[in-house]
């Protein structure tokens, strides 16, 4: 299968993180701004993008299996798995923020200020690039009944959002830019709120490509990415994100 297509067809294996990367149905084509740039870089090179929606994990087995070319946001770390090659130009480089009730007038200063407040995460999320000191307290068992891990396929944020606004959870940290999305597609902004500055580092997210593609052809997606993602600063990479009514600048 992996051998099968790769001349015009690109395969991207992608998960749900709106509204970077959405699951896409027939009332609501969209794919997110992620998907949406590199359609745009793609397929002016003459490429058809087949797209398979499927959670991270899954995701990643499928590029290193050579089932998928691509998978176009991944958490950049200076040791990469071996069934994957990362590209040079990353796919965005996130500010983060935290989200809470309305009311509430927390605000981040370092981790103690996390001290009696019930956070919520994903199973196996991993934060520590942008803050060693939040996984710590994330991973420290006598932190535990304060961390509520979340489990779930594609709604994992729009639910811990919701526990938030029903106070039984108190914040949860992500990339400022699917904070602003899910805030205004819940219609939360009279009960919620972002808190900015988040932490210390930012998210920078990376597409990787496939092992099981010939090295030609790998670095050829690769130098099409590079190429295509620089050209896409500035005035192209901020009209994909008023599509989605979200900003950087935020």
């Amino acid at each position: 299968m992996s051998n099968v297509g790769h001349t015009t067809t690109l395969k991207v294996c992608y998960d749900q993180w709106p509204p970077m990367t959405i699951f896409s149905t027939k009332d609501a084509p969209e794919r997110g701004v992620v998907i949406d740039m590199v359609e745009q870089i793609y397929a002016s090179k003459g490429y058809t993008l087949e797209y398979y929606e499927v959670p991270l994990a899954r995701g990643l087995d499928m590029v290193a299996d050579g089932l998928c070319d691509m998978l176009p946001e991944y958490l950049y770390s200076k040791n990469p798995d071996n069934g994957f090659v990362y590209a040079n130009e990353a796919t965005f480089s996130y500010a983060t923020a935290f989200v809470v009730r309305k009311n509430d007038s927390w605000r981040y200063q370092g981790i103690q200020s996390l001290n009696g407040k019930r956070l919520a995460t994903g199973p196996g999320w991993d934060y520590s690039s942008i803050s060693v000191g939040y996984q710590h307290y994330i991973d420290d068992q006598k932190n535990a009944n304060f961390v509520e891990v979340i489990a779930g396929y594609d709604d994992v944020v729009d639910r811990i959002f919701l526990m938030i606004k029903d106070n039984r959870v108190d914040l949860y940290a992500d990339n400022d830019l699917v904070l602003q999305y899910v805030l205004n597609q819940l219609n939360l902004n009279d009960d919620l709120r972002i808190v900015r500055p988040g932490f210390e580092n930012k998210l920078v997210e990376m597409p990787i490509f496939s092992r099981k593609i010939s090295a030609d052809k790998r670095q050829d997606l690769i130098n099409i990415w590079n190429e295509g993602r620089l050209a896409m600063k500035g005035e192209k990479e901020q009209t994909l994100l008023n599509k989605y009514k979200v900003s950087l600048g935020k």
